[in-house]
């Protein structure tokens, strides 16, 4: 066993790729999208460091093309989840007591990985499976995935270097133990960073994970498996399982050894998990960490000094960029009255200007929202606000699923501040806008406060340096996440960790270290060198 206090390589951010034409970039990714495009997937289980086909399989489609074929992934049966737990418990006595450089390599290796050999394969993926432009899944699966890799190592390091004041006659130390047991990571479709990041910060902590992707992830969380394998995760540390999420959830809820959950998806889903976890309160051998991040109903606030072309373009990327399927994107904004002529006027020009269509054709800025029902959800309130009253539809309001599930990025127009869209997470290219007096501002940010039941992100554009700091005070409850002359998207590993609180989750701040302390259960050792033989204190005496 190695002896030495190590230094870990200095994290910094993954360059991101510019894919322009004629760039090998660019060619390597679109042949790898065209050879996995136009081959069959099979994806197996994964329990135990082997590939398990359970022969009950279900195909996967890409959203632009919902007719074409790339694979089938199997589905677990409740017998192949408890064995999954039984693995991850018996590869756990080896794992937590691997010494911290070691865990540390291997996922340092595997941001390596993604960063050089993997990257055209892990984009081209999640371009296949999510629909996601070039820009988009360069910034998501190459970049972001290596980022958490990279930062998280450095944040371990940090953590484990954080220890308490001693004396000359007692030596007091911290050791950060991972949870004892297993935990549960459950990711979403969106975001190929996040799917990779919820399993693997908690492994690299020590811990050992069940870890069920989103079924619409499955074609990319599949190359993340390959990462992982090849950069050394051991049999067991991480097992992977599809299908029935009631079923497996039920299943790992039900075990003893249950000790946390690391969670991305919407907010009903986890308040429903949370209260199985409560339910299950007295079975389980210590308090679970419930961990997750979940809806959002993201604000962007105008002040009358904001410059219109500044504001058209945060709405325009914060709120169309993969479709608005961002738990961060732009779907409610704050026009003053003396601005919205302008606004409106360089929106339109924008959102006209867009192309629709396949994400391997790179001149395309729009794609297809994730699966039929998206689809059905956004056709049903865009079909609303045509006949509603207080709604018109600004620009957009088409959609055409007959080949993909493409929906037209759409902004609604309301004289109703509590309009149905402007409370409503929809999860897609759509944004409202409300368009409020201009000696209305405080008033419009208790609106915007008062609104939503999430506190996600949230961005205010102005010029005038006391409605900036009236707006952050006034919005400090409401975004966890809070930019000030920018969109509400976009945070980097690093730089912006994410999160927010009310409805939109427990604000841990995925890419922090904050997120991973809580993937640990220290433990104090306080070393005393002469020991007392006598009971008897001074104030005993005579």
């Amino acid at each position: 066993m190695g002896k030495g206090f190590f230094n870990v390589p200095i994290a910094v951010n993954e360059p991101v790729k510019s894919y322009a034409p004629g760039s090998p970039e660019r060619e390597a990714v679109l042949k790898a999208y065209k050879s996995m495009y136009n081959s069959k997937t099979d994806v197996p289980l994964y329990i135990n460091g082997e590939d398990v086909l359970t022969g009950k399989t279900r195909t996967m489609s890409p959203p632009h093309d919902h007719k074409h074929v790339v694979g089938s992934y199997h589905l677990a049966e409740k017998e192949h989840v408890e064995d999954a737990i039984a693995t991850a418990l018996e590869a756990r006595k080896s794992w937590s007591q691997l010494p911290w450089e070691q865990r540390a390599a291997i996922f340092l290796k595997a941001a390596e990985l993604i960063a050089g050999p993997y990257r055209a394969k892990i984009n081209a993926a999640t371009m296949i499976a999510q629909s996601k432009t070039i820009h988009q899944a360069e910034i998501d699966s190459a970049c972001e995935l290596v980022d958490f890799l990279r930062f998280n190592v450095q944040y371990m390091t940090e953590i484990y270097k954080e220890q308490p004041n001693s004396s000359s006659d007692a030596w007091n130390r911290v050791e950060y133990r991972p949870l004892e047991g297993f935990t549960y990571a459950v990711t979403p479709f969106n975001f190929t960073a996040i799917a990779g990041n919820l399993p693997s910060c908690m492994a690299l902590m020590g811990n050992v994970v069940v870890w069920k992707p989103s079924d619409s992830q499955v074609f990319s969380a599949k190359v993340i498996m390959d990462v992982f394998k090849e950069a050394g995760v051991p049999a067991g540390v991480i097992n992977v399982v599809f299908g029935d999420p009631a079923m497996i959830t039920d299943t790992v809820l039900a075990s003893p050894d249950f000790s946390g959950l690391h969670f991305t998806g919407s907010t009903f889903v986890f308040k429903e998990l949370w209260k199985k976890i409560g339910n299950n309160i007295h079975n389980y051998k210590t308090y679970p960490r419930i961990v997750g991040e979940t809806g959002g109903k993201d604000f962007i606030v105008a002040h009358k000094t904001a410059n219109a072309k500044q504001v058209a373009t945060a709405i325009v990327r914060g709120a169309f960029e993969f479709q608005g399927q961002k738990c961060s994107a732009a779907s409610r904004a704050y026009i003053p009255k003396s601005l919205w002529d302008d606004v409106k006027k360089f929106v339109i020009e924008d959102v006209k200007s867009f192309k629709m269509g396949s994400p391997d054709d790179m001149s395309n800025f729009i794609t297809a929202v994730i699966h039929e029902g998206s689809f059905d959800k956004l056709a049903k309130y865009i079909d609303q606000a045509k006949s509603d009253r207080d709604a018109e539809i600004v620009v957009g309001g088409g959609y055409d699923k007959s080949k993909g599930y493409f929906i037209e990025p759409t902004v609604i127009l309301t004289t109703n501040p509590k309009y149905t869209t402007m409370c409503t997470e929809l999860f897609g290219p759509v944004i409202t806008i409300y368009v409020y007096e201009d000696d209305a501002y405080s008033d419009t940010l208790k609106l915007v406060d008062g609104t939503s039941e999430y506190a996600l992100t949230g961005a205010i554009l102005a010029t005038d340096r006391t409605a900036i700091t009236e707006a952050t005070t006034a919005l400090q409850n409401c975004a966890g996440n809070f930019y000030i002359n920018d969109k509400p998207t976009g945070a980097v590993v690093g730089q912006q960790p994410f999160g927010g609180a009310r409805a939109s989750g427990t604000n841990d701040k995925a890419g922090s270290a904050q997120n991973l302390l809580r993937w640990v259960s220290p433990r104090l050792i306080k070393e005393t060198f002469v020991t007392p033989t006598d009971y008897r204190y001074p104030f005993l005496g005579k």
